[in-house]
């Protein structure tokens, strides 16, 4: 399909969009992460805390980037090109920051750090905002290569659960039997292919036709395999324990390191900062409702991710397990918790079709953000971009498939590496996951907040906005709620305590704020922690912690 030949494409329904952008959004970092943070961190305490962390960072920026993808109708690269400044002092400014960083760090001998920064400080001193564009693609790109190895995982449960093959008696053998899986590389590989061929199947198909066609097909299996599980888990002999844990507040239990996890995971598990909300906004039409969608989006996110903790808590209660495992939770836990449970083959099967039906929603996503930058400004087909960036991203993520546990089958990376950045993580797997989690997304995040609200304005946003969502800006906040939205009396003359005033604030001051203090936690230069989590041994920090996505 050549979207050039027939003009761009659009969401049928609102429906559609919303199951699909829900769908980019809802990952393995629902499912995965959401459940066992909230257990490291003290359960229903912590879930309050996730939910006003929605409310400050998530609402408002999801506003953002959904605003702009619809007003300029182009992908990230195109969306910030069209709406790039001619001059900008704050653009300046930080390149030239970044340039003298670079400069500085040369002077203490970091090659490798310094040359990255002073080449990324001369191209926002030139190319300005679009670079965040750029950013948005890149990291993308950089999820999906090893965001597809861990679904191709899903994969690979779901059949050894039809073979019966995980049938663990006790957490040892399944934590064994899970990292021989994951280190043999016909496997990885194999399931990887797999993963990342229905992902490129499906962009192929379009917008419509396509991504969503199956959303509207996916997110309603989604929902029933959830409530499935959750069924199972809550009738189990001492289930109740479980759910008692997940939503009963013990605020004894929160530390500051507590909040930032909750301000980190509120961001990257609803797909911001990565290009897949401005590239799903460019397919709406004007009439529709952005703010409402917003809501909507955000919503439905949040639901799987507070059943998701319905579906494993009570189950990981009634057999004994410890619900602060960490990251061996999904792949470790559940599998010897569901052994003990009748057909517990079959409720495996369920529950990795599960993870996989939230995988494929977002990878999807995170494909089409790649593909829509090369049908926009590079003129290609649809096909094309999406099977050749298809393949590219499989060869990618292949190289992170090999070396998911250690260097030993890439050294010859690792020493170019280490001689260029001095040190590394444990794995090329681990430095994709950071570069993407700790770097691009938050940074991502950052400069959509301070481009909306202070260079392309806010003003200019909401005239955008107000295309389909008359209250956001016409109607008194107060009114609103009160319900008297319609009433002249209540509605006559200029207001200016609207919802647009109230997003204003926010995106100009609260969420850059809030999102840098999460970015600065992220790479290790804020710790505020009243104690240290004890950290994971390596074979378990291969573990993805989000929906890019990771979340």
């Amino acid at each position: 399909m050549n979207e050039k030949a027939g003009g761009r494409e659009s969401w049928s329904t609102g429906l559609g969009f919303i199951l699909a952008t829900a769908g980019s959004a809802v990952g393995l970092g629902n499912i995965w992460k959401f459940p066992y943070i909230t257990g490291e961190n003290g359960g229903g305490a912590f879930v309050l805390i996730y939910l006003l962390c929605i409310a400050v960072i998530g609402v408002p920026v999801m506003i953002c980037e959904l605003t702009l993808g619809r007003h300029t109708q182009r992908n990230p690269v195109g969306a910030f090109r069209a709406l790039n400044p001619a001059s900008c002092t704050l653009a300046h400014l930080i390149g030239f920051g970044m340039i003298l960083t670079g400069l500085f760090l040369f002077c203490f001998q970091q090659w490798g750090w310094g040359t990255v920064t002073l080449a990324l400080g001369g191209c926002v001193f030139k190319y300005r905002w679009t670079v965040v564009g750029a950013m948005g693609v890149i990291a993308g790109f950089v999820i999906l290569s090893y965001y597809s190895v861990v679904a191709g995982w899903t994969i690979g449960y779901m059949v050894k659960a039809v073979m019966r093959q995980l049938a663990f008696v006790d957490v040892a053998s399944a934590k064994g039997h899970f990292g021989a899986f994951i280190t043999n590389p016909a496997l990885s590989i194999g399931c990887h292919f797999v993963f990342m061929l229905l992902c490129v199947l499906i962009v192929c198909r379009g917008v419509k036709s396509g991504i969503e066609r199956w959303s509207k097909i996916l997110m309603p299996v989604l929902f029933l395999l959830l409530l499935a599980l959750i069924v199972r888990g809550i009738t189990l002999p001492g289930a109740m324990a479980g759910v008692r844990f997940y939503l009963s507040p013990d605020f004894s239990k929160i530390t500051a390191e507590s909040i930032l996890i909750a301000l980190g995971h509120a961001f990257f598990s609803l797909s911001l900062g990565m290009g897949a909300i401005i590239t799903y906004g460019s397919y709406l039409k004007k009439d529709s409702n952005i703010f409402m969608s917003s809501l909507s989006i955000v919503a439905l996110d949040t639901l799987v991710a507070l059943m998701a903790g319905l579906a494993m808590f009570p189950a990981v209660f009634a057999r004994g397990f410890d619900p602060a495992v960490g990251p061996g939770l999904v792949f470790q836990v559940l599998p010897t918790v569901f052994n003990q449970i009748p057909l517990g083959w079959f409720w495996m099967l369920l529950f990795f079709m599960l993870l996989l039906v939230a995988a494929l929603t977002s990878g999807i996503s995170l494909l089409e953000v790649v593909t829509a930058y090369f049908v926009d400004e590079c003129q290609w087909s649809r096909v094309k971009a999406t099977i050749v960036f298809g393949l590219v991203i499989f060869l990618l993520g292949s190289v992170c498939a090999i070396s998911v546990a250690d260097w030993s089958r890439i050294e010859w990376l690792h020493t170019a590496l280490t001689v260029a950045f001095g040190k590394t993580q444990a794995s090329f797997f681990d430095v994709m996951d950071r570069l993407s989690s700790n770097w691009l997304l938050p940074l991502g995040g950052l400069f959509i907040s301070l481009f909306v609200g202070w260079v392309w304005g806010t003003r200019k946003a909401v005239d955008e906005i107000r295309q389909g969502a008359h209250n956001f800006a016409d109607v008194h906040l107060i009114s609103l709620m009160a319900g008297l939205k319609d009433d002249p009396g209540h509605n006559a003359g200029t207001h200016v305590f609207t919802l647009a005033s109230l997003w204003g604030i926010f995106i100009r001051f609260i969420s850059p704020v809030a999102v840098t203090i999460a970015f600065l936690n992220s790479i290790g230069w804020l710790d505020l922690s009243a104690k240290k989590l004890p950290e994971q041994p390596p074979s378990e920090e291969i573990i993805i912690e989000r929906d890019v996505p990771t979340e």
